[in-house]
Formats: structure tokens, sequence, C-alpha cells
């Protein structure tokens, strides 16, 4: 999420904002989803694309003309959205905001949020935190949190395929491993917080304060377990290790063996981590670890 807002922050040209404050039923798109429309044609995020997103931009271009903000509310059903495929039989509600660069400074404060805002739509169309939730006031409230912390155990080459990809994903990503000529900023982007020493060392460092992802992808099976033996006291929302299912019934017999955890928590470990879309390949293991990331995330984010 905070990504859009950079955009939203950053934009040098006239654009117009618009957002979905509701759906029901089947559609493409949740409410909070955000694109910002420009006068050339170009789109910045998605309200689900195909006809719906076409008619918005329609209708964002024509508000960009007169600065008049609006609503719109729309059927996905009968004829609408035949010919592009999306019947997908719900509604959208939402509203279109032709002055919202006139907000940077908030828009700035929120991509680079380092704690939990609170922000909406005003019936009037105004744009502002959230002082007091009264929803009878508001079009749309959400709240922007910082993006959550990913800490990666491992700088191999699943952890450089996973690392740029998360911090596109608006995670936060730290890197731990014993192998400055692979832990470093050659094979990491910058923005990944990089811990490099000896595995004893790294692992005194304090868990993360807030909700976090572990990912534990290691160059072999014993520091795996090295990391895995702490890490799965640390009060992580998802701990994930790269491995077989049969690597990760032995380290299970072997922790609870050794009394270093109980059957129920080392069960909270999903191992194979990733969702099973036969991945073969860095790169596609890095997609499926995102993306069970991202469903781990989207579920939290519900609670």
């Amino acid at each position: 999420m905070p990504r859009i807002f950079e955009s939203l922050a950053t934009a040098d040209q006239p654009f117009a904002l618009a957002l979905i404050a509701g759906t029901k039923g089947s559609s493409p798109q949740r409410t909070g989803a955000k694109a910002l429309f420009f006068p050339d044609g170009k789109i910045i995020g998605t309200l689900g694309g195909g006809c719906l997103e076409a008619e918005v931009q329609a209708r964002a271009l024509a508000a960009l003309k007169t600065g008049v903000a609006a609503e719109f509310s729309m059927v996905l059903d009968h004829d609408f959205g035949w010919d592009d495929g999306l019947i997908c039989g719900g509604s959208v509600k939402g509203v279109i905001l032709p002055r919202a660069k006139n907000s940077q400074p908030l828009w700035r404060e929120l991509a680079n949020v380092t704690a939990p805002i609170r922000w909406g739509v005003k019936k009037d169309f105004s744009i502002a935190r959230v002082a007091e939730n009264n929803s009878d006031d508001w079009l749309h409230q959400e709240t922007v949190a910082p993006p959550m912390e990913l800490w990666i155990a491992g700088s191999g080459h699943v952890a450089q395929a996973v690392a740029p990809l998360a911090l596109q994903l608006d995670f936060a990503v730290t890197v731990f491993d014993d192998r400055p000529d692979l832990a470093n900023h050659e094979f990491f982007p910058a923005a990944t917080t990089l811990h490099v020493g000896g595995w004893h060392e790294l692992l005194k460092i304090p868990q993360p304060v807030a909700p976090a992802f572990g990912l534990v992808v290691t160059r072999g099976h014993q520091h795996d377990a090295l990391v895995l033996s702490e890490w799965v006291n640390f009060p992580f929302t998802f701990l994930g290790m790269i491995g077989s299912r049969r690597k990760a019934r032995i380290m299970r017999e072997n922790f609870i063996r050794q009394k270093i955890t109980t059957a129920e928590q080392f069960d909270r470990i999903a191992c194979p981590v990733g969702l099973d879309i036969a991945a073969v390949g860095t790169h596609e293991i890095a997609v499926s670890v995102l993306a069970q990331l991202i469903q781990k995330r989207a579920a939290m984010s519900a609670k």
C-alpha cells in the first residue's frame, strides 16, 4: 500500500485519484483499491481492469477538466462488461478526486508511515486524517500501516530472488547471513537491511517488535536448524522454511526429542514454504513464497 502513496506524493502532473469505497458480492477488486488517472492516459494502480476501470477512467478524465469530485456506483452484471468478460455479478461504489494532488503532504506522510495512520475522504470530498471514527461523516476510511517486516535467514539464490520482489510488494526486508561475499548490496537492493556475522551472534539480535514474517533459506539443513531453534520462539505472524516434507519431518522429530519445541510449536512452521504452483527455479520459488506471504498478510489485515 505505501507504494501507491509514493506515486500520489511524487506525481508532477495533474491526476485524478479514484478509489473503491465499498463492494457487494463478487467484484474484481477489494475496498481500498486505488488508481491514479492522468490526462495522457497513463494509469498507476488498478481498480480491477476491464470495463469497470475504463468507465472510471472516462469519468476521472472528465472530472480533471471540471475539477468536480464525484461518487460512482456500478453493478457488474447484465449487459455491463459482457464484451470485456467482466460479469462478476457484484457491485462497487467509490469516489473520484480530481484535486487529490493538493493533499501531497498527507500522501508523503502515508508513503513514509512509521506507525499506523487512519485517513479518509469526507462527504464533502475533502481528504484528511481521521481523528474520530464517525462513519456518518465519511465516504471512505482506511488505516495505513508500515510495511510488514520480512526476516530472511540466508543470502543465497532464493533469498536474492525473494528480497527484491518482497520490497516491490511492500515488505521491509532484512537479510541475515555469515557470508559477506553474498550478504551485500551487490546482490541485494539498497533498501534491504543486512546483518552479517557469525550465526550465534546474529541470532542474538532482538526479535522484531511489530508483527513480522520469517523465512529460513540458509545453505544447509544444519544452519536451517540452528536458525529455526531460535526463530521458532519469536512471535512471527508466519514462519516458513525451504525444504522437503521429509526434511520437516526429521527436523520435527529432532526438535521434539531435544525439547527445543513442542509438536504444536513446530507445526506452525510452513515447510515446504510457498504455495504449491509446481515451481521450478529460484524465481518461480520466490513467486510461490511471496504468494503465500501476501495471502497470510491479507488474512491478518482482514482480522
